[in-house]
């Protein structure tokens, strides 16, 4: 009875295939989800505030009601010398926080790149500082900053030395060490991961060919990092531009503008001098120079790849 019905060639059918259409629309259709919330949640405000920046719009009025002015609010801040004092000093404070917090982030993902005891407790603890919330970072450096009891100025009172003006004199470098503290861990994770998994035969022939530990670094740990370095600097560069909470703790922008980077400037002039149209304009400033320097850092790792690649090309020409 089993050979009859499987020596039927109508019961023997085989499985229809879905039409070709079908399969070229799937990988579309489960993107669809994430094209949509994207859409929403990101390009949508985006272009709001782009149409925001062209209109003298304030808090009373819908953007829609706002008069259309052009690119006046942009001639506005270009040509406004407290917004060129700001941008001045959001660019000092990003270079000189993502360049130290590199260097020493790096620093100590190289030399606690071996098996130590205790290396997971040692993780924990320098991944503390990122846990802490801004504000309460903010809190913790004021007090230590205090001109009369704070721990620095007690300390230098101690050892016989003047007391140091921290927030006033001083102030954009003691922002610069309390946002050194707090993400100089976040540099040391990922660049020890990132040694982590580099490949041991590329370490061990160089070991063979008798590299000694500064040229291993040299010439094969930080090459082979590079890719991760630059993504992780990346994110740092983009996170130093929009630094609020520490600075609006510690200092409010003051003295002056000394510490006034433009993430606070464009929270001042949208809720204290009620101009959105020109907090639109600022953030869209602010937009400009952070895809440009991602651009920048992206193009400069791909020719690094490119050049890695004719390199690679020209020693295999000359075997």
């Amino acid at each position: 009875m089993a050979d009859a019905l499987t020596s039927d060639p109508t019961l023997r059918r085989k499985p229809k295939r879905a039409p070709a259409w079908i399969n070229r629309a799937t990988p579309y259709m489960f993107m669809a989800p994430a094209v949509i919330i994207m859409a929403m949640a990101l390009i949508y405000p985006l272009g709001y505030m782009i149409w925001g920046s062209f209109r003298a719009w304030d808090p009373t009025q819908t953007i829609g009601e706002a008069e259309f002015i052009g690119i006046k609010n942009y001639i506005t801040l270009w040509n406004d010398p407290n917004f060129r004092e700001s941008l001045g000093v959001t660019l000092k404070f990003a270079f000189f926080c993502v360049t130290i917090e590199m260097v020493i982030g790096v620093g100590l993902a190289l030399l606690l790149d071996r098996n130590i005891r205790g290396m997971s407790v040692l993780r924990t603890m320098f991944i503390l500082p990122m846990m802490i919330a801004p504000v309460v970072v903010g809190l913790m450096w004021r007090y230590m900053y205090h001109p009369s009891v704070g721990t620095f100025n007690r300390f230098l009172e101690k050892v016989g030395l003047p007391k140091v003006d921290w927030l006033g004199s001083h102030s954009l470098t003691s922002v610069i060490i309390a946002d050194v503290w707090q993400w100089t861990p976040f540099i040391f994770i990922l660049s020890l991961a990132a040694l982590q998994s580099l490949p041991k035969s590329a370490l061990e022939a160089s070991r063979i060919d008798g590299a000694t530990a500064w040229q291993q670094v040299v010439y094969i740990k930080l090459p082979l990092m590079m890719p991760v370095l630059i993504v992780t600097g990346l994110l740092r560069l983009i996170d130093s531009f929009k630094v609020l909470e520490v600075i609006l703790v510690l200092t409010q922008g003051g003295p002056g503008l000394s510490t006034e980077i433009l993430a606070l400037r464009i929270s001042r002039t949208a809720t204290e001098f009620r101009e959105l149209g020109v907090a639109a304009a600022m953030s869209n400033y602010l937009l400009m120079i952070l895809m440009f320097l991602t651009i920048a850092m992206f193009a400069f790792n791909k020719l690094r790849e490119i050049r890695a690649a004719w390199t690679r090309m020209a020693a295999e020409d000359d075997i």
